[in-house]
Formats: C-alpha cells, sequence, structure tokens
C-alpha cells in the first residue's frame, strides 16, 4: 500500500506520525511511504534518516496525498488539507469529531475512510492510542498552569509547590482518568495539595490507594465541584466521554466562586471542554481572561514536546498501520475489533455512535459496511 506521512500544519504543530524506524518497519512489509519535506524537523528527524530508512521525500502534502492511498497524521486535517482528500483515502489521525460539526460534514463529503485514533478502543474500555497523548498532556497540564498562575501570564503570581513558610497552591482536577492522574501525580510531587473529582467509586478508590498523602479524592458533583472551587487556585478539566462532546460541568456563573487570578486548563477543550468558558487556542496565543479567571486551552498541548509525544504516540500506532496496510482496512476491521472501533466515517457515512448522537445525525454501524 502507498502510505502518505504529511507535515503537520496546524499551529505549532511540530509532531510527526512515523518515524523513521516506522518507515523501515512498514517498507519490510512491501508498502512505499511518501514522506513530505521536512515533515519529522521538528521532532528531531531529518529528511537523510528518512530516506536511510527507505522513504521517498515529496515536497509538498499535494503530492503525498495524490500518491498515497493511506494518510497517516497527528492532528485532524485542516482546510488546506480537507481539501486534498477523496473517496480512495484511509485517513488515520486524531480527529475529534464531537467538537467541530463543520470538519465532520467536509470529511463526510469527501467520502473518505475516517479511522480516529481517540476511539480505537480495546475489550476492557481502555483507549491504547489516546493514552500516550493523555499522559503528555496531563502532565503538561501542570506544566502550563504552574506557568500561567506567574503575574507575568496574568495569574496570581502564586508558586505551585509554595516555599518554607508560605502555603503551597491547591490544584483541582475534574476526572481522576489517565489526563487527572497524571496531572495528579505532577501536581503532588512539586508539594501542591491536590483534589481529584471523579464519578466512578472503583476508580476513586484505587486513586485512594497509589496517591501520595497530598491528594484529596472526592466524588464529582454540582455540590463538591462548587466546594473546591472557592480554594482552588489551578483547575485541571480531565473529562472524557469516548468519541462524545465532553460534559459541561464547569458554568460561567461558578467562576464568580474562584479567586482573582487563579488559573483553568482545560485539557478536554479538543472534545469541547467541559468547562463554559473554554475555547480553544494555540501555542502562540495559549490564554485569555474570563471573570479574573486565566484560561489556557490549548488543543494540541503535546505537539510543543514534540520529541517525547512522536515516540509516546507512534510506539502504539505503528501495529495499527502495518495492519491496515497489509490486510486493507475492511478485512483489518474483521481480525482487530478494537480498530475497528476507530472507524468514525465511511463513503459519507457517520460509523460512531458518539458523533451521530453529538450532531444528531444518521448512524450507520461498522459492521453493516
Amino acid at each position: 500500500m502507498n502510505i502518505g506521512i504529511p507535515k503537520e500544519v496546524k499551529d505549532n504543530e511540530y509532531r510527526v506520525s512515523v518515524t523513521p524506524y516506522g518507515v523501515f518497519e512498514l517498507n519490510k512489509l512491501g508498502n512505499k511511504v511518501f514522506v513530505q519535506k521536512n515533515a519529522g524537523i521538528g521532532s528531531g528527524f531529518t529528511d537523510k534518516m528518512y530516506v536511510k530508512s527507505g522513504a521517498c521525500i515529496v515536497e509538498t502534502a499535494q503530492e503525498v496525498f495524490e500518491k498515497s492511498e493511506l494518510i497517516v497524521k497527528v492532528k485532524e486535517p485542516q482546510p488546506s488539507e480537507i481539501k486534498m482528500i477523496n473517496e480512495k483515502h484511509i485517513v488515520f489521525t486524531f480527529f475529534h469529531f464531537a467538537a467541530d460539526i463543520h470538519m465532520t460534514k467536509q470529511i463526510l463529503k469527501t467520502g473518505s475512510t475516517s479511522i480516529a485514533y481517540e476511539t480505537v478502543q480495546n475489550p476492557d474500555g481502555s483507549l491504547p492510542i489516546l493514552v500516550p497523548m493523555s499522559e503528555v498532556a496531563g502532565r503538561m497540564s501542570i506544566q502550563n498552569g504552574a506557568k500561567c498562575l506567574e503575574g507575568s501570564m496574568g495569574g496570581m503570581g502564586k508558586l505551585l509547590s509554595g516555599v518554607p513558610g508560605v502555603e503551597s497552591a491547591t490544584v483541582s482536577i475534574i476526572g481522576g482518568g489517565v489526563v487527572g492522574s497524571n496531572a495528579a501525580k505532577l501536581a503532588a510531587g512539586l508539594g501542591a495539595k491536590v483534589n481529584i473529582l471523579d464519578v466512578d467509586m472503583d476508580r476513586l478508590r484505587y486513586l485512594d490507594d497509589i496517591m501520595p498523602q497530598n491528594v484529596q479524592t472526592l466524588y464529582s458533583n454540582n455540590h463538591n465541584i462548587s466546594s473546591v472551587l472557592h480554594e482552588t487556585d489551578l483547575l485541571i478539566g480531565a473529562v472524557l466521554v469516548v468519541g462524545s462532546k465532553a460534559p459541561n460541568l464547569i458554568s460561567r456563573n461558578m467562576l464568580s466562586n474562584m479567586k482573582y487570578g487563579s488559573v483553568i486548563v482545560d485539557v478536554a477543550v479538543d472534545q469541547g471542554g467541559c468547562v463554559e468558558t473554554c475555547k480553544p487556542t494555540t501555542h502562540k496565543n495559549p490564554t485569555y481572561i474570563v471573570d479574573d479567571v486565566v484560561h489556557y486551552c490549548v488543543s494540541n498541548m503535546p505537539g510543543s514536546v514534540s520529541h517525547t509525544s512522536t515516540i509516546a504516540l507512534t510506539n502504539i500506532t505503528l501495529e495499527y498501520i502495518k495492519q491496515i496496510s497489509t490486510q486493507g482496512c475492511l478485512s483489518a476491521f474483521k481480525l482487530n475489533n478494537s480498530l475497528k472501533l476507530g472507524l468514525n466515517t465511511y463513503k459519507g457515512q457517520v460509523t460512531h455512535s458518539g458523533v451521530a448522537e453529538s450532531f444528531n445525525l444518521n448512524f450507520t454501524h461498522p459492521d453493516s459496511i
């Protein structure tokens, strides 16, 4: 199969979807891999490294799309890329359809096959491709949130760890999954007081067992969320509903409960966000202020630590790419149900129930295609 690796064009997105090692592995299986010039440079991989691994370097994204059947990306296709997608293409990337009705409709018009990283799901309910990026995003939420607390960023000027004689900051995390637990680990390690809220009592019991003493677990409901907001310096939104829009748990009215110069980092922003006042921002312009609260809502946080993120991501995605490229997507779906759950659109049809429900669109079950 001809596989295309375009250079990412989203603002300050430096990851690449396949490493030189991945190209070598795909070539061994008889595939031909077209890599756009400088696609990997932001992650530390030069064109020479790709050529040595057997890739064909092409100048433009247009050439990548024209020559390839399977397009492998990191982030959702941008408008300039959607224009190049057609019915012959299988596109394998993060899509987050449920947060963007316009993109959903544009992709449906292309007639392409869309396999979304974020909905590939194992029998135990885990999300193997989303996990490594959630680990990165969870840790970065604390790193970036701590920076935003500085006065130069509009924050209250509070050091997350405190110092002897001065109290540490309070970090509250809505959601105790992979993002939330990684955020809690880092915040607790820096000496902050940490609250984690979740609706899964089994998960809260697990977190209570493994987290240090400065982490408190709370059942997530409106009362408890409102209560912790009064003391919170840094709020992390870490809510995920697979394939669907994130629920809105923090209304604008609730911001009045927060301190002047406190910070919100909504990691769920790429799925619509769990804070009413959050809207996607970029690494170039990452923050804005609403009601005296700093909002950091960058939708591709892991893109700024591209070397780490690329390797973490491709450690998982490469095996799926191998399956699609050697068996074709329909045969691969029959052999791998986890991969089939990643199918979001097929020939103009919505094939993921969460996406269909988000926009009241007709749903076609993947088993019927």
